[in-house]
Order: structure tokens, then sequence, then C-alpha cells
């Protein structure tokens, strides 16, 4: 039995996936804004485009 408390209690020292879903949700947010400015910055009025 004391194999089991052992294992038990590794599982619950576990916390999830928080960290892998902070990554990808703060990669996601980088993503969009530098997509963003990409396609942002095509459409800006300056005079250089005659």
């Amino acid at each position: 039995m004391p194999h089991t408390a052992v294992l038990l209690a590794a599982v619950s020292a576990e916390q999830g996936p928080g960290n892998t879903l902070r990554i990808v949700l703060l990669a996601s947010i980088v993503g969009a804004v530098l997509l963003a400015w990409f396609l942002l910055r095509g459409y800006r009025d300056n005079d250089d485009n005659d």
C-alpha cells in the first residue's frame, strides 16, 4: 500500500494544463498583435505611394 500513497501524492501534486494554457494564450495574443500590426501598417496614409 505505500506505493499507492506515493502514486496518489504524485498525481495530486500535478497542476494540470495550467502552464501550457498560459503559454498558448500568451503566444496567441502576441501573434494576434503582430498580425494586426502587419496588416494595419499597409493601410497607413502617407504620400509616398502615389
